[in-house]
């Protein structure tokens, strides 16, 4: 197996470089489990919103990651945009984005009320672990505005491919595509 290397503000992480079905090959980032790297980058990230009043991520990888941020920046709470509508979301919000790189098809992110109320009128920091093609951005941020609340940052840990010139997002580092 092939890996990418990429340096993340001095922890280096090798990457299995590994095919979607689209063709396309993606240096493949998985925060799961990796406790270290975990605590490693949520911190460096935290320094990037500390001016954010509330965080939200969508499911999964962003949640251990955002877990640790709100922690840092002694936040409470933090809201979490689920893939499928959990019992408890059925008076939230939806939002349908078009298919991410990863995914391949179409989704729906949904919000709960409680997590649409913590927004509202704050400034929300939007948190995942890999920016690319910038379409689960999208819907976060429209759930953000659904709810009232303003878009203050939103921070990755990995910018790949053409979404490192973007220059509305902070990330630690920047990966290819292959």
């Amino acid at each position: 197996m092939k890996y990418y290397s990429v340096d993340l503000g001095g922890m280096t992480a090798d990457l299995p470089i590994l095919p979607l079905p689209s063709g396309v090959n993606i240096a493949f980032f998985n925060l799961h489990g990796n406790v270290q790297l975990t605590e490693h980058c949520g911190k460096l990230l935290a320094e990037k919103v500390a001016d954010c009043d509330v965080l939200l991520t969508a499911e999964s990888k962003g949640l251990q990651l955002t877990h640790v941020i709100a922690r840092e920046l002694g936040q409470p709470y933090y809201a979490v945009a689920r893939k499928s509508r959990k019992l408890y979301m059925q008076d939230g919000l939806e939002v349908e984005i078009n298919s991410s790189i990863t995914t391949g098809t179409q989704q729906k992110l949904y919000l709960s009320k409680h997590d649409a109320d913590i927004m509202r009128g704050k400034k929300v920091g939007i948190i995942d672990d890999v920016v690319s093609t910038g379409n689960s951005l999208v819907g976060l941020e429209k759930l953000v505005e659904m709810s009232g609340g303003t878009v203050c940052k939103k921070a990755f840990v990995l910018a790949e491919g053409k979404a490192a010139e973007r220059d509305d997002i902070c990330y630690l580092g920047v990966i290819p595509l292959f």
